[in-house]
């Protein structure tokens, strides 16, 4: 299984996810969130020995004027919530950048979005909404495509993560379950969620 934990501090949640080997570290770039990254202190990543972990900034139709300034030197993927074509992912992706593309699943219909996105490395598939997931239904779960190139957003937390396993979903995608306040993470909550992803993938 993998895990991605989004709206993490520059400061204080980097050290403790890669110990913890989080695959996939997620950084907010969107002024209009509580977890929004202070540009300033970007380069507080540059310090850090990824070992395992991949950084990756999220972001909503960000320029290349943006990109080259602020993500060049320091992330691996960027995660994409906008309106980006598949061109566009294309675009980004020669800049060196691996690419996560968001879509957003309301009904059932809306699943095969993600075909489009073939230029794409890894599909998130969310419900609407940036900063709060609503629960993703159990019944939509089951026909999303599966593999380790897909992952799931949506309120996944401890509680439900070993039903969701169940149903197919292996790449998890985690932010507010792991708040005790919006936009500030409880180290102790993500402990408790790594020790379940190796107790049930042990």
């Amino acid at each position: 299984m993998k895990v991605k934990i989004c709206g993490l501090n520059l400061a204080r949640d980097v050290q403790l996810c890669i110990n913890l080997k989080v695959d996939f570290l997620g950084f907010v770039f969107y002024k209009k969130s509580p977890r929004n990254v202070n540009l300033k202190d970007i380069n507080i990543l540059s310090k850090y020995n990824k070992k395992n972990s991949s950084f990756v900034a999220v972001t909503v139709d960000p320029t290349d004027n943006f990109i080259k300034e602020y993500l060049l030197d320091n992330f691996e993927y960027i995660q994409l919530h906008g309106t980006e074509t598949n061109d566009r992912v294309s675009e980004i992706k020669k800049m060196g950048f691996k690419i996560i593309k968001a879509v957003k699943i309301k009904e059932e219909k809306d699943i095969d979005n993600y075909k489009q996105f073939t230029n794409a490395d890894i599909i998130l598939f969310d419900t609407p909404g940036m900063e709060r997931s609503l629960e993703f239904p159990e019944n939509l779960i089951t026909k999303l495509p599966q593999g380790e190139n897909y992952a799931l957003a949506g309120s996944v937390s401890e509680d439900n993560l070993k039903n969701i396993n169940k149903l197919g979903v292996n790449f998890f995608d985690l932010s507010s379950s792991l708040e005790s306040q919006l936009g500030y993470k409880d180290h102790h909550k993500i402990k408790s969620f790594m020790n379940k992803i190796n107790e049930i993938t042990n």
